[in-house]
């Protein structure tokens, strides 16, 4: 299910972007329930550096799609992957850095 978000959001977000030249697609998210500081997150980015992110750690790749897309508590997400909460905690906290500085840079 956090994969078909991911790729609903990404598509609508192209659509938009192709719609209107530059225009860019942004989503407002609450900082409390998604693994980035910033509130307004450009969608195809986020998927481009998750691409990237897959590319070397596909683990980690996946717990943002259900932490971040899925809304998956870091228990849920446990139980989805059959791995421990600290494991889900601890390379969760490692993605939203590295993606932190994926989309920082950038800008």
């Amino acid at each position: 299910m956090s994969r078909v978000m991911r790729q609903v959001l990404v598509d609508h977000a192209r659509a938009q972007r192709a719609a209107k030249r530059d225009a860019g697609c942004r989503v407002e998210l609450r900082t409390e329930d998604h693994p980035l500081q910033a509130v307004d997150v450009d969608v195809i980015a986020l998927d481009e550096a998750m691409t990237r992110l897959a590319s070397f750690d596909p683990s980690m790749c996946q717990i943002v799609e259900l932490r971040y897309f899925g809304g998956l508590t870091v228990e849920d997400s446990a139980t989805a992957l059959g791995v421990s909460p600290a494991t889900i905690k601890r390379e969760w906290a490692a993605a939203r850095a590295w993606l932190t500085r994926e989309l920082t840079s950038g800008a």
